[in-house]
């Protein structure tokens, strides 16, 4: 069974830079790729963007470009998320996700951490 275990979520004040990491634990073959995603209260969950494991790339959705960035280290089984220039409305809880495809929809997930807070005051 894939577990996933999120951290780094804090309080940050406005147009500062948060990095969250996703350990990835008794991950196995048919598990592709893992992706970040966030829920904000009262909001549907959002797609940030995903990075094939084997290495075959990254997609991110748009309004994230420039701002977030993942990277990946297969040693560490650890997928991260590296946040700058952070909005208030970047205010929600964070889920790394793995699935069995390269995708932004959440359906693909599989298996899904337990999330971590990320607050970004103004």
């Amino acid at each position: 069974q894939v577990q996933l275990v999120e951290s780094g979520g804090a309080l940050v004040q406005a147009g500062g830079s948060l990095r969250l990491s996703c350990v990835v634990l008794h991950h196995t073959y048919g598990f592709y790729a893992v992706g970040w995603f966030r829920q904000a209260p009262g909001k549907e969950c959002e797609f940030l963007g995903t990075s094939s494991w084997s290495g075959g790339g990254t997609l991110y959705a748009d309004f994230v470009k420039g701002r977030f960035t993942i990277s990946r280290d297969n040693a560490k089984n650890t997928v991260s998320l590296q946040m700058n220039s952070l909005k208030p409305e970047d205010t929600a809880v964070y889920y790394c996700a793995a699935g069995s495809a390269f995708s932004n929809l959440t359906t693909t997930y599989t298996y899904w951490g337990q999330g971590t807070q990320v607050t970004v005051s103004s």
